[in-house]
């Protein structure tokens, strides 16, 4: 007989886009989908050798999926996504709001607003547009899965990081928002806030920095991209749901609430 409490977590069946997954956290989070069933869109902007190598570690994984290019902060660059994922691997069931520029740290007097609109662009432009394009999908078989990937940097206010804290918070806002609207179509909208893993953007930098960080955490270890695995899949699948509007930080204890 099944076991249906594994069952619950299987995404047989389901088609995923993951904005900025051929690289870093977004990577890992593609391959735990696609490992748990579901047919994945890897989406990137730049570095085409990069991407197809992603893709072809998916694939070597076991995956299904497909590559699909495009700037998820412009409107019609984001139709165009969401339609050639319908086309190649199927009508978007869960969206994976993951994609990120370059997060500079600087004092307050040394960002520019060109920078902080860069960041709300990715953090509440881009997920307006992606979640307004795949809703109607979602909303027609009354099932859908929207994850906002945030930050523990909103709830412990890291100095000299205005413009991510600010933007990530305001992710956060839609989050809750998205969700109690979007509920009574059996759709949920969830955020997953990692704390710092380090992935390839963090290579350079400064090791005792990256010591200062260690040395907090209370599990003792860095965190790595594989952590946000289970999170990940619980959330997009349907044993999740009943749970909606909640922000889950992946950190090993970094935040207390």
């Amino acid at each position: 007989m099944p076991n249906a409490s594994l069952e619950s977590f299987s995404l047989a069946g389901r088609v995923a886009l993951v904005t900025g997954s051929t690289t870093g956290l977004g990577r890992s989070m593609a391959v735990a989908l696609g490992r748990a069933g579901a047919k994945v869109a890897l989406n990137y902007q730049n570095n085409v050798g990069r991407a197809e190598k992603a893709l072809a570690d998916f694939r070597a994984a076991g995956c299904d999926g497909m590559l699909v290019r495009g700037d998820v902060t412009d409107p019609v660059e984001v139709d165009r996504i969401v339609g050639e994922v319908t086309q190649g691997i199927g009508a978007v069931d869960i969206l994976v709001l993951n994609a990120t520029p370059a997060q500079p740290l600087k004092p307050i007097e040394e960002y520019d607003w060109a920078f902080y609109q860069q960041m709300l662009d990715f953090f509440v432009k881009s997920p307006y547009l992606l979640s307004r394009a795949c809703l109607p999908h979602m909303k027609a078989q009354r099932w859908g899965r929207i994850i906002n990937i945030g930050s523990e940097v909103v709830a412990r206010g890291v100095p000299n990081f205005t413009a991510y804290i600010a933007a990530k918070g305001a992710q956060n806002g839609f989050n809750r928002g998205l969700a109690t609207e979007v509920a009574p179509w059996g759709i949920t909208v969830n955020m997953i806030a990692p704390g710092w893993i380090p992935v390839e953007r963090h290579e350079n930098d400064p090791a005792d920095v990256k010591e200062g960080y260690r040395a907090l955490i209370p599990a003792g270890r860095w965190g790595i991209p594989d952590d946000l695995s289970g999170a990940i899949v619980f959330l997009a699948s349907n044993a999740s749901s009943f749970v909606t509007a909640q922000n889950l930080h992946v950190n090993g204890g970094m935040t207390v609430h």
